[in-house]
């Protein structure tokens, strides 16, 4: 009976989970094929803004980088040969096995839909549910877990009475109200601990 009645006390939550930069390891990806084609030295840790993809490979501009990362006739998209970080996918399949909905919610352009659906595939995400869109908090959802340096405040903005989770990384700051979590593991627990505080 105790252990029913803590099951019943636990609520299943909608979690809007980013994919590129959260799930997949977008600058991973897009050093390695660029390592392939142009014979550089890249390493992700490089990677400390926003916007300064260009700079780092040698495009005249952002624009530039996103012309290549389009791929070619001979290459999918970059988005095709993104590896998850280490624990996200095990993370994210704990919490479908305990019964939390899984929410895709990825901006991506439209040249890279097909190949996002292809990937999700080759990885097995746990979802039945995907949003491709430029208007994130658009999505209703109990908890949001993104990392872009534009998107957490406008998650907090359009969502102020849902959770909102800024995953650390280089090329992100604090943001008033989001809570920043580190790594896959904590975002395990903090989903835990707020699905039995509701």
């Amino acid at each position: 009976m105790e252990t029913g009645a803590r099951l019943a006390a636990v609520r299943r939550l909608r979690l809007g989970i980013d994919l590129d930069g959260v799930v997949a390891d977008f600058n991973a990806g897009w050093m390695q094929i660029h390592r392939d084609e142009f014979g550089s030295d890249l390493d992700p840790q490089m990677v400390t803004t926003w916007d300064g993809l260009a700079e780092l490979g040698g495009f005249a501009d952002m624009a530039a980088f996103w012309r290549w990362a389009q791929g070619t006739a001979d290459r999918p998209s970059i988005f095709r040969h993104l590896e998850p970080y280490p624990d996200a996918l095990p993370t994210l399949r704990a919490l479908r096995a305990e019964g939390h909905r899984l929410v895709v919610i990825t901006t991506k352009p439209e040249w890279a839909i097909h190949d996002t659906f292809r990937w999700l595939a080759d990885h097995e995400f746990p979802t039945g549910e995907v949003h491709i869109t430029y208007d994130k908090a658009a999505v209703d959802c109990d908890v949001y877990l993104d990392d872009s340096p534009t998107v957490v405040p406008e998650l907090v903005r359009g969502r102020p009475d849902r959770l909102v989770w800024r995953f650390v990384r280089p090329w992100n700051r604090p943001v008033d109200g989001a809570v920043d979590v580190d790594d896959w593991n904590a975002f395990h627990a903090a989903v835990t601990q707020r699905s039995r505080s509701i």
